[in-house]
């Protein structure tokens, strides 16, 4: 068993390479920031915060399986935390692990319950497997979800809403969308998603495609740019 002062320098050790990873990804050194995670679970392999930056990172990088599987590890890692992994189930519908990533989004719902884009990717996993129909039959209750246009995004996928409706709501050719561009990036994604979801595969990757251009930095703008990605591959 290691001694107390092991195990302190080692923790010291995960902290400062953990720091060294973040810093290098915020400055856009994504393999220099994959490197300090690659050491960061390898000094510290039970430590889970190295897998799930690892993991994000991963995904950011088009690795889908690594992310998935380093995910996993968290999990692993720490049980209670799985509830709060929606990345994970993201990282599962692209990897085309649909039963999964449906449970991971059921899972979410326990401590998310009004979030709307929990349930639109159960909606996609749903629809993966089962088809639309049965994606739209089962899909979860949400709300109030307080963020523009995301209610009027569940309206869509539940067939209560039109296309226009939701990017209107977005402020899509208003002053809005220079003021939120949030609201333009959401209505955007998910109207694409839905597209594709239908069938209008090149109407949906278009909407996809203006999400991703707005570049916005979080974790849903990387969304969009891999979700191209995927579809190019």
């Amino acid at each position: 068993m290691a001694q107390p002062a092991a195990l302190a320098q080692a923790g010291s050790s995960a902290d400062f390479l953990l720091q060294e990873g973040q810093s290098l990804e915020r400055a856009g050194d994504f393999e220099g920031a994959r490197a300090k995670y690659d050491r960061l679970v390898s000094a510290a392999p039970e430590d889970w915060r190295g897998p799930l930056l690892r993991g994000q990172l991963r995904f950011q990088l088009g690795d889908i399986e690594g992310s998935v599987a380093d995910l996993d590890r968290v999990v692993e890692l720490d049980p209670p935390r799985e509830a709060s992994l929606w990345q994970r189930g993201i990282s599962q519908y692209y990897a085309g692990r649909y039963a999964a990533c449906r449970a991971q989004f059921e899972l979410h719902r326990s401590v998310n319950p009004d979030d709307v884009e929990n349930a639109v990717w159960h909606f996609l996993c749903v629809a993966g497997s089962e088809g639309f129909a049965n994606a739209r039959r089962l899909i979860l209750p949400v709300g109030p979800d307080p963020r523009l246009p995301m209610m009027a995004i569940y309206d869509l996928f539940r067939g209560k809403a039109r296309v226009e409706e939701v990017l209107e709501t977005a402020g899509i050719g208003s002053a809005a969308s220079e003021l939120h561009p949030d609201r333009l990036f959401y209505g955007y994604l998910y109207v694409g998603l839905y597209l594709e979801a239908i069938g209008l595969t090149e109407d949906g990757r278009e909407h996809i495609e203006k999400a991703r251009d707005l570049d916005l930095p979080h974790y849903m703008g990387v969304v969009a740019r891999v979700h191209l990605l995927a579809r190019d591959r």
